[in-house]
Formats: C-alpha cells, sequence, structure tokens
C-alpha cells in the first residue's frame, strides 16, 4: 500500500521540477541569445510480476520516476536584424563567443552576441553586456577603435573587428553548465572549446530566444494535468488508508 504513496510523491516532486524549468524558459522568452532548457525523466526500479526478472510481461509494477538531467538545446535560433555595428547573430549550432571576466580572469562562453564599447586602461574593447571581455581567435580581447560615423568613416575598423571575432564549440555540448546571464561554462575539465576554423556569423542582428511561447504553454498544460494525476494517487491511496484503519478498528 505504502508503494502508492511513495510513487505518487515521487511523480508530483518530478512534475513540480519540469514545471519550474519550463517557468524560467518563459521568463526569458524575450531574451536574444536565450537557450531553452528541457528535462529528462528515467523510471526507478521496475519488475515483474509473477514472472521471472528478465521476462515481458503485461504484469509491470514500478517504483515511480525521477528528473534525470536537465539538457539545453544549443540550436541557431531565429535572427533578427538590428541597426547596430556591434550586435553579431551566430549562426550555427552548438557555437559559442568567447568571454573573459576582467576581475576573476574566469572564462564562459555564449551565444548572446549584444556586445558594446567597453573602456579598459585608456583603450577600448569589445564587451559584453555585463562588461566581459569578447576573446578572439588567440583567446586575447579584441580591441575597437572609433566606430563608423555618418559618413563611412572609420569603417575599417569595423571590418578588422569582425575578422577577429571567434567562435568556439565543444565536442558535447551537453557538458556546459549554466552559469546565468545566459553563459555557460564546462561542468569539468575534459570539456575544452575547439576553435571553428570558419564560424559563421552575421553582423547587425541578434539571435531571438530559443523558447518558444506555443511550446512553453503546451508543456505548462501537460505538466500541471501530470501532477495533479499524481498527487491524486496519493489522496487515492490516503482514501483507501483511512478505508481500511477505520474497518479495522
Amino acid at each position: 500500500m505504502y508503494q502508492s504513496f511513495y510513487t505518487g510523491a515521487l511523480g508530483a516532486g518530478s512534475f513540480l521540477a519540469k514545471l519550474s524549468v519550463v517557468s524560467n524558459n518563459l521568463a526569458n522568452i524575450n531574451n536574444n541569445g536565450y537557450k531553452a532548457k528541457n528535462v529528462a525523466f528515467s523510471d526507478l526500479m521496475n519488475y515483474n510480476l509473477n514472472d521471472s526478472e528478465d521476462a515481458v510481461t503485461d504484469l509491470m509494477a514500478g517504483n515511480g520516476m525521477r528528473v534525470q538531467r536537465t539538457y539545453t538545446n544549443f540550436g541557431t535560433s531565429a535572427i533578427t536584424q538590428t541597426n547596430r555595428e556591434l550586435d553579431f547573430a551566430i549562426m550555427q549550432d552548438n557555437a559559442f563567443f568567447m568571454v573573459q571576466d576582467v576581475g576573476t580572469g574566469e572564462i564562459t562562453y555564449t551565444r548572446s552576441g549584444r556586445f558594446h564599447r567597453g573602456e579598459l586602461n585608456g583603450s577600448f574593447y569589445l564587451t559584453t553586456e555585463s562588461n566581459k571581455l569578447v576573446l578572439d581567435q588567440n583567446q586575447q580581447p579584441i580591441e575597437v577603435g572609433q566606430m563608423a560615423d555618418a559618413n563611412g568613416e572609420g569603417a575599417e575598423d569595423m571590418a578588422e573587428i569582425q575578422s577577429r571575432i571567434a567562435l568556439y564549440t565543444f565536442n558535447n555540448p551537453s557538458r556546459l553548465m549554466n552559469v546565468g546571464d545566459n553563459e555557460f561554462a564546462p561542468s569539468d575539465e575534459g570539456a575544452q572549446p575547439i576553435l571553428i576554423e570558419n564560424p559563421a556569423f552575421t553582423s547587425s542582428a541578434l539571435e531571438s530566444s530559443g523558447a518558444s511561447m506555443a511550446e512553453e504553454m503546451v508543456k505548462v498544460i501537460e505538466t500541471q494535468r501530470a501532477f495533479s494525476y499524481a498527487l491524486k494517487v496519493v489522496t487515492t491511496e490516503d482514501e483507501i488508508e483511512s478505508t481500511i484503519n477505520s474497518l479495522r478498528g
């Protein structure tokens, strides 16, 4: 009897965790370069009733499920044109800009190409919205000079900037961990960045959020219903136990 309590409670907790992930996707639906996250479930131990361990029958019983992992889809999203020269949109899957924190030296990776001119020690560098340095093919900061004016002067500087912008990838992007601000870092030392020889990106454009309002709302409905069904298992089992105890009394 108590197994039903356990199974129902596990299901409710797992769907609550999924609802939290979906809510986060919805909250970032307008954030450029955001990558939607998904939840993968796995079954806990199953066993056959009235048969051997390896037999496949219709009489199967299990111990519920759990959240196995949360993974991110690093595919390319829709591209939105802008009027800013320092906006860049990545045009290929599993590719990232490499950025560095000025204070700590920590290196992270992002697909958000909303860059700015940031001043450091009297010079100007290409920086992110959180004032992190954008690194080039040699993992060095990209220095920027005077931007092109209304007459087109200074355009050669923009061409130089574009030639130094680098993209990096990983053999297994699933080993990247979200560290906030649409930035990711390897979860272990075995995940090393690989420089992309022919990076595909476009200027004066931004990659839209990878979260779809329609898809996420469908997930909300599915998850809420599954959560209510799991709770129903718990309440039904409670009613059964109450009935049995009353008969005993």
